[in-house]
Order: structure tokens, then C-alpha cells, then sequence
């Protein structure tokens, strides 16, 4: 059963997906023709999505290896960036075992009335592999690590409930939410920054979204124009010639463009199995919701995302130079840092200044516990049998340093078993007030 699951899972996510949302449409009654051109638009959106990304990290990715090589960075921690994250989180009986909990957790919360979230993303169900494989590593406790998978799984799709409305207002993704252990950390990072923003001096009275900048900076505001602008500095940076350079900049321009029509495909295919899922639930269980947990891919398009993205880049290997006590070279997940800051710009309601000065913040953080982490991340590869490459020390941005991470190991370094406990209490609690108690105090408003 196991080794057919995994097999599934090795499909790759533009095959695995359109399979799930065509069996998904099937189950709540969507006609069967109307469920398979959807599925099949939905695949046809993450190819066009995953090449987007592609050209952004293929464009990125020399450009910043080239501003590291002029930096003159000699930092012992090598960023490997989140697939071979995944592959290492994966790579062990423990990791393999995060897809059949998660799908099973998902489907008795759901059950109970205990979560509003349906996860199809199943394939990042890495994070939780990974978390569960840092445990081990940390413990070498087989059990302890199983605990927090459940324990993790259970918050992920707790963020997910709480994210829904907020995404259907900002993105307009009606019935769509993101349970991403990459982006949803971000999201409750901001909300404390947005609090001290609002009460700071200038800041607070800044408005920063797209159209306001274009409104004031005519064709220069315009996203693709900032796009092209934005990878002509980094191709500067960098040191590329003028052919380098300007190639560098259409490119990013290019993916300002497209990455938002690629997400505009793959909506148009989720609509249908979104309308269908909010009816279904309205017949079998009157008053409730339900929402489809999707990559949060579909959210990096905006253009405050992107251009917010971009600018971060060059931050984070400036930040890298002159953070002391930093052991952390950033390199591959350097691309992933619209997946880090997509949700923080929904709490800065697409303000560009807000999310590039939260996302310096957040970088700093994540720094710093990339750093600390990397021996447990090192240690995981090698059980793993992941292949070092000859570097002493590994990790990755996009999982490794996030304040999850430093929360499931700093607990369970503290406390063993009671603080994988008092997180699994709290995430417990928190999905029955929002699921269970919240909609009871809107009802009595109502």
C-alpha cells in the first residue's frame, strides 16, 4: 500500500493533481466531462506555472551566485534550496510515512468537523517530513518523530482554516486556501509587523500597493516596467556584461507578465470543482465551509509579491555579508522567496515597502535559525543517504529557517515529549474555537 502511494506520489504534481481534483469533481457531483477539462486545465496551469518559475529561477540563480562569487562570501552552511529539501525529507521511512497520515488526519478532521480544509496538495506534505525528520535526528526517537508529523499536520491545516477568507479577499480565490509550510509561517509572522507598522511614524500613512505606485510613477510603476528594472540592477550586481544584463531583465519582466496569467489558467480550471465543493457542503453539511488546499504557487503572481520578491533577493545575500554569528550562504531557495513572502504581502495589503521591509525582517530570522538548525538538517541528509556534494554543512531557507522550525526543535530540544504536547494542545484548541466555537459566536450575531 505504501510503496503504491509513493509510486503515485513520484508521479509529479502535474500528473498527481489533475488526477485528485478530477476524483475530488467526481465526488461532489460535478458532471464527469466537466470534471476532466477542469483536472486537465488544472495541469495545464502548474506546467505553464512551473515554467514560469523556472525561467525565474534560471534567471536568478547564476545572477545570485555571481553577487555571492563578488561579495567575496566564505560562509560554511551551503543553502540547498527545498527540492533537495523534499528529497531528503522523503528519503527515509519516517518521511514516506507524512503523505498516508496527512491524507488520513485530513479526511477524520474533516469527518469531525474539526477542519475546513480538503489538502490535494499532498505533495508538500514535505514540510511536515521534513519537521518529523529533524525530530529524529534530533531524538532518535521513531515515535516522537511520528507525534509530530500528526502535530504538524494538524497546524498546517489550521493555518489553512484561518487563511481562507483572508485569501479569497486579497488574492479573490473564492473556496481556496494555501496549508503551505512555506508560505503560511509568513503569513502569522506579519500580523505582529503589520500592528507595529500601522502605529509607525511616515510608514503607517505610506501607501505602497501596485496601482498606487503606477498612479505616481506613470510607466515606471508599471509591474513589468519595475520587473525589467529590477533585473537590470541585479544584473549590475552581479557583474554581467550588457548582453548578461539585459537579458536578465527582460526575463524578469517576462515573469512579471506571465507568472499571473499562468495562476489565471489554473483558476479557471479549479472554478468549477470550487463551486461544486461549496454546494456539496452546503447540502451535506448545511452552514459549513470547505475549502481546497492548493500550492501556494497560485499566490506569487501578484504583482506586490513579485516585485517585493525580487528586491529581497539582493537583501538577503547583503544580509548574509554583515549578519554576525551567520553561517548561512543563500543560495538555493533564492528563487523560493516569493513562496516565503506571497501571504505577508496579503497582511500588508499588497503594500510593496511594507512586504520588502517585513521580508528583510523575516529573512534575518531565517538566517539565523538556518544556521543554528543546519547540523540536525546535515544530520537528516545523511540518514537519508543524500548525497553532500562536499560540503560540511547543509540547509534550506525555505523550510529550514522559518520560526516552525525553530519551534517544533527548540521545544522538543527543551521539553522532549511535552513540547511536541504543548504545541499539539494549542494547535488543538485553535481548530476547535475556529472550527467549532467561532462559527456558533457569527451565528448568534447574525
Amino acid at each position: 500500500m505504501l510503496d503504491a502511494l509513493q509510486w503515485f506520489v513520484d508521479l509529479g504534481s502535474i500528473v498527481v493533481l489533475p488526477i485528485l481534483i478530477f476524483v475530488f469533481g467526481l465526488v461532489l457531483g460535478t458532471k464527469p466531462g466537466k470534471a476532466f477539462t477542469s483536472a486537465l486545465m488544472v495541469g495545464v496551469g502548474f506546467v505553464g506555472l512551473n515554467l514560469v518559475i523556472d525561467l525565474l529561477g534560471g534567471s536568478l540563480g547564476p545572477a545570485a551566485q555571481q553577487m555571492v562569487e563578488r561579495f567575496g562570501l566564505n560562509l560554511t552552511t551551503i543553502d540547498i534550496g527545498w527540492p533537495a529539501a523534499a528529497a531528503i525529507s522523503y528519503g527515509t521511512v519516517l518521511g514516506s510515512l507524512a503523505i498516508p497520515i496527512g491524507v488520513g488526519l485530513n479526511i477524520l478532521l474533516i469527518i469531525l468537523g474539526l477542519t475546513k480544509t480538503l489538502n490535494v496538495d499532498i505533495w508538500n506534505i514535505w514540510h511536515a517530513a521534513f519537521i518529523s525528520s529533524l525530530v529524529y535526528a534530533l531524538t532518535n526517537n521513531f515515535a516522537m518523530g511520528i507525534f509530530a508529523t500528526v502535530v504538524y499536520l494538524m497546524m498546517i491545516l489550521l493555518m489553512g482554516d484561518i487563511l481562507g477568507p483572508v485569501i479569497k479577499k486579497f488574492y479573490g480565490f473564492p473556496n481556496i486556501t494555501f496549508p503551505h509550510g512555506t508560505a503560511a509561517p509568513g503569513f502569522i509572522f506579519a500580523i505582529p509587523l503589520n500592528w507595529l507598522f500601522d502605529r509607525t511614524p511616515g510608514l503607517k500613512n505610506w501607501k505602497a500597493d501596485p496601482e498606487t505606485i503606477q498612479k505616481k510613477f506613470g510607466v515606471f510603476g508599471d509591474s513589468t516596467v519595475m520587473g525589467f528594472m529590477i533585473g537590470l540592477v541585479m544584473g549590475i550586481l552581479a557583474g554581467y556584461d550588457v548582453a548578461g544584463t539585459g537579458q536578465l531583465a527582460v526575463k524578469t519582466a517576462a515573469v512579471m507578465v506571465l507568472m499571473p496569467k499562468m495562476v489565471a489558467l489554473l483558476m479557471e480550471g479549479l472554478t468549477p470543482i470550487s463551486e461544486s465543493a461549496n454546494q456539496f457542503v452546503q447540502k451535506k453539511f448545511p452552514g459549513r465551509e470547505l475549502y481546497i488546499g492548493m500550492d501556494a504557487a497560485l499566490s506569487v503572481g501578484h504583482p506586490a509579491v513579485l516585485s517585493s520578491s525580487l528586491l529581497l533577493v539582493p537583501i538577503t545575500i547583503l544580509l548574509a555579508v554583515i549578519l554576525p554569528g551567520n553561517t548561512t550562504l543563500p543560495f538555493g531557495d533564492l528563487a523560493t522567496i516569493p513562496f516565503l513572502v506571497c501571504l505577508m504581502a496579503a497582511v500588508f495589503g499588497g503594500n510593496i515597502i511594507r512586504t520588502v521591509i517585513g521580508g528583510s525582517i523575516y529573512m534575518v530570522t531565517i538566517l539565523y535559525v538556518t544556521s543554528w538548525v543546519a547540523p540536525l538538517v546535515t544530520a537528516s541528509a545523511k540518514a537519508a543517504n543524500f548525497d553532500l556534494q562536499g560540503n560540511s554543512m547543509i540547509t534550506a531557507l525555505a523550510e529550514g529557517g522559518l520560526w516552525t522550525t525553530w519551534m517544533y526543535v527548540g521545544l522538543t530540544k527543551l521539553l522532549s515529549w511535552g513540547g511536541l504536547a504543548i504545541i499539539g494542545a494549542v494547535v488543538l484548541v485553535g481548530l476547535i474555537y475556529v472550527n467549532k466555537i467561532l462559527p456558533k459566536k457569527k451565528g448568534e450575531m447574525i
